[in-house]
Parts: C-alpha cells; structure tokens; sequence
C-alpha cells in the first residue's frame, strides 16, 4: 500500500504541498485543485507540475478532475464531460499518472443505476485506451454512497477499468459499517481515502477526528486491505485545523499503522 497525500486538503500551493508530503513520509500524491481555488486538473500549470514531482521524485497516485458530481439523469453535462475525458487522460499520460478519482453522481430520491453504469462503462472504455484507471468515489451526498452502493453499481458497470475510490469515513456518515463496506468491494478497490471521524457528543454531529482515533476503526480497515491484496495508495484527507500540524500527526498515525499491519500479516504468515 501506498501512503499519499489528497494536496488540496493541506494547501493549494505545490511546492508546500510535496514538500509536507514528503517531510510526513509520505510516497506520492493525489492532485484535485492547484494554484488558485479555481485550478483543477487538469487546467493547470503543467510544466511545473511535470517538473517539480520529478525533482521529488514523488508519484502523482490519482488526479480528481470533477467529473460526474451532478445528476445522472442530466444525460447532456455527463456526455459532454465523457466527450472531454480525452483531454483528461493524455494529461495523465503526461505526468505518468494511472488513475482518475470520479464522483458517483448526486444523491436523488431514486437510483438511476443503469444511467451511471452507462456512463462508467463509457468512460472506463476511454481510460482503457491510454492505460489508466477509473476509481468511483463514494461520498455521503452522493447516489452511492456506501461501500455495498458502490459495489452494486461496480457489478452492474463490469469493466475492468473501473472501480472503487473507496472512502470508509464516508460510508460510516452513511450509517454503513466501514469494515462491512470494504468487504463488499474485495477485489474492486483502486484507492482508498483516508479520513477519521466521531461523533460531537455536545452537539451531536460529525467531527474530524485525530487518525486512528475516530469510528472509523482504521487498523481493522488496513487489515482487511492487507488480506485482501490491495497495494493501491491510500490518500490522506486532512480536515482539521491547523491542516499542516494535524496533517503531520495524521500521516505519522497512519504511517504507524500501516507499519503494524505489516507486521501483524508477515508474523500471521510466517505462523
């Protein structure tokens, strides 16, 4: 597994941004906004993109270029960002980058799957020409957003160049026990996003939680990943105040149990 950073969620601008990534240890980065808030890839600087992950040496693990975040029954708006995805992926090619994170289109009373799997299907048959992969992210206001969604949704899509963004955080907002959502998608699973969550008990909604602290139950989300076979990244979200210091302390929990998980499997294996 691949331990990554989600920029945008620390700070805008790249160079801080690769230099906190690997200043916490982490191996490659996953690039949504860059520059000004309005800088989504792929409209962005490309030269110095190009150029400064080769001087870190740090991997671009998946690009979110905001595809498929309206209504699936808005049949114009997804076909013409299918129509534009070309564009999408020769900017992948070009900074050697092999996935592209799509949202699951916006929650509505009833579940157009068919419409969604179309669209999918479409998009994935694209990305298979240029050798990149399409991960479908469940978030909680979209039209899938737990792990069994998105696994039914994957079973009616059936391409082989699509799968699942997998965000336990967001199927727990959704009532769905993240473990019980991560089994649902075995083998489906192109990267995972990581965020821990709980419960204000004053308030009664949800917070952001330091790593390995939440309910999420993350140690037992990276021994099901590691049973499973999954090495894909897993993209650090950070959410509270101050981003740069809890984003530290994240990547340090998450980095720890990455390392504990590792070593429970090869002592399991070698027992």
């Amino acid at each position: 597994m691949i331990p990554a950073l989600l920029t945008d969620t620390v700070t805008l601008n790249l160079d801080r941004a690769l230099y906190l990534t690997l200043l916490w240890g982490l191996e490659g980065v996953e690039l949504r906004t860059i520059g000004r808030p309005s800088d989504r890839v792929p409209f962005v600087n490309e030269e110095k993109l190009r150029r400064r992950l080769l001087e870190n040496e740090l991997p671009a693990v998946a690009i979110v270029p905001g595809m498929f975040e309206g209504s699936v029954r808005d049949r114009r708006t997804w076909m013409n960002e299918i129509a534009a995805f070309d564009e999408v992926l020769s900017f992948c090619r070009r900074i050697d980058c092999s996935c592209v994170v799509v949202s699951a289109f916006a929650a509505e009373e009833e579940v157009a799957i068919e419409e969604a799997a179309q669209a999918l299907r479409m998009a994935g048959d694209k990305a298979a020409a240029y050798q990149v992969r399409v991960a479908v992210l469940n978030e909680p206001e979209s039209a899938f957003p737990t792990g069994k969604a998105l696994a039914e949704l994957l079973e009616a899509v059936d391409h082989p160049a699509v799968g699942a963004a997998w965000n336990p955080a967001a199927a727990l907002k959704a009532g769905e026990n993240p473990v019980a959502g991560g089994q649902a998608l075995t083998g489906r699973i192109f990267l995972v996003r990581c965020s821990d969550w709980r419960i204000d008990p004053d308030r009664g909604v949800w917070e952001p939680a330091p790593f390995g602290e939440g309910a999420v139950q993350w140690y037992a989300q990276l021994q099901l990943l590691q049973a499973m076979g999954f090495t894909g990244p897993l993209s650090l979200e950070v959410h509270a105040e101050p981003r740069a210091k809890r984003g530290f302390h994240d990547a340090l929990r998450l980095l720890k149990l990455l390392r504990q998980t590792r070593k429970s499997s090869t002592m399991t294996a070698g027992g």
